[in-house]
């Protein structure tokens, strides 16, 4: 178990859509922001993870309709985030009350949305989970469950981390508005850059 939670920190820690959602929200409406997107992150993990507990991954890699719908509904996400962010830019500068503006309910949503529309998270679980099973021990489904919890840990206090140091460096940095539209703009790029990746498979 301690050799799946270190593995779940460094992986929490590579570079990904959500860590990368993370810092951009962060640094854009704040640390508050931030975390309501960490904590809806980690509800759409806790998914991915009853999918592989109760076998509905091996349908959706079974099926290539699924896989690709759930690759689109992502993409097109991604690109109404990327076309807010413009928009953000291109209107007003940067507001730090952007946060206090979008609902806790609202960004918990975003964050839950961004996380379940990425298939290639329940595959990767489908792949990595299953390493730290003993089925000698039995209770298989229960075991897969409490990894996936454990992961979903490793990788909340890393995201909310990174939302902290991000919602930091916003809060000095936004009081330049070339910075607000740049990193807005930037986010934007980011997002499509995601949803391309996501399409490309």
């Amino acid at each position: 178990m301690l050799s799946f939670f270190l593995a779940s920190l460094l992986l929490a820690v590579a570079p990904g859509p959500d860590n990368v959602f993370v810092i951009t929200q962060s640094a854009i409406a704040g640390r508050r922001a931030g975390l309501c997107v960490v904590l809806g992150l980690c509800t759409g993990l806790l998914f991915h993870t009853a999918a592989v507990a109760l076998g509905v991954a091996t349908f959706v890699q079974s099926s290539p309709l699924a896989f690709s719908l759930l690759r689109i509904a992502g993409a097109l996400y991604l690109l109404t985030l990327a076309w807010q962010s413009l928009r953000s830019s291109e209107s007003i500068p940067l507001n730090r009350d952007d946060g206090d503006r979008l609902s806790a309910r609202k960004l918990y949503l975003r964050g839950i949305v961004m996380n379940v529309t990425n298939p290639k998270v329940t595959l990767f679980f489908l792949a990595f989970l299953p390493q730290f099973v003993e089925p000698a021990k039995g209770g298989v489904a229960l075991q897969l469950a409490l990894l996936g919890m454990v992961f979903v840990l490793a990788t909340a206090m890393v995201f909310s981390a990174l939302a902290a140091a991000a919602g930091a460096a916003g809060r000095v940095l936004s009081k330049s508005p070339r910075f607000a539209q740049a990193i807005n703009r930037v986010a934007a790029l980011i997002f499509i850059a995601l949803a391309a990746k996501l399409l490309a498979g």
